[in-house]
């Protein structure tokens, strides 16, 4: 790991839930999360996905709050059995849950006395030493314990609680990305840019292939903290790219 990495400010997503793994869900949450750390300056390392079961998050929760600055949770925060994330959290951290009343006027807001039964309570527990991340959409918050957010699996929700989390995060200098067009099969040029990858390790440089209008299209994607050092690169490859071009000429 070069020195640029290991100054960075790192996250994951932990993806909760039994219906985004038999495909009944399409995550919409994993891609927004990863722009959105992008562009504040966090460099989104891992997502995982679990299913509803106890020892399974508890497990993937530990591995990576202590590998990783930030965890992200998404889903398994409702009024139903199966809604266990507080559970899993509270047991991850060894503390106790609560219900925090807070919440309980939250709800109280929107639904009357006599509706509020055990069920919609369950979303009012909170892990004792965590702060509540703020839900404008329907009022009913996350939580925040350590260095985990744990947010709803409904996109809209998620994305207005990471909007009141975000600034409180601590965040790294944004990475500065180029994105190059190689008109050229990949294997024309995959040693040479593993070569310029080799000479440049405080950038990320990947090959990317598409299809699309009927034809194979490769975008080469150089990214970075020191905008000099990309802007070195993306010359090197496109001198690279030249080259190719000139030989087939």
């Amino acid at each position: 790991m070069t020195s640029d990495q290991a100054a960075s400010v790192t996250a994951a997503v932990l993806v909760i839930g039994d219906e985004i793994l038999s495909g009944r869900t399409k995550d919409k949450n994993i891609g927004y999360i990863a722009d959105y750390m992008t562009n504040i300056g966090i460099d989104l390392r891992e997502v995982r996905i679990v299913p509803d079961v106890m020892a399974e998050i508890v497990d993937a929760l530990n591995a990576l709050r202590h590998r990783y600055t930030y965890v992200f949770t998404t889903g398994g925060i409702g009024p139903t059995h199966d809604d266990i994330t507080a559970d899993a959290v509270a047991q991850a951290f060894g503390v106790e849950l609560y219900e925090d009343q807070r919440i309980i006027e939250a709800m109280l807001t929107r639904i009357k006395p006599e509706d509020l039964n055990a069920s919609r309570r369950r979303m009012a527990r909170v892990p004792q030493g965590g702060d509540l991340v703020p839900n404008p959409v329907n009022k009913i918050p996350g939580f925040r314990i350590g260095n985990v957010i744990v947010m709803a699996g409904v996109p809209m929700i998620m994305q207005a609680m990471l909007d009141g989390v975000a600034p409180t995060l601590e965040t790294g200098v944004k990475l500065t990305m180029t994105a190059i067009e190689a008109d050229a099969p990949e294997g024309a040029y995959a040693a040479a840019l593993g070569d310029i990858a080799k000479a440049h390790e405080g950038l990320s440089i990947g090959s990317y292939p598409s299809y699309a209008d009927g034809k194979f299209k490769n975008q080469i994607i150089v990214r970075g903290r020191d905008p000099q050092e990309v802007a070195a690169g993306v010359t090197e490859i496109e001198t690279m790219l030249d080259q190719l071009r000139a030989a087939r000429a």
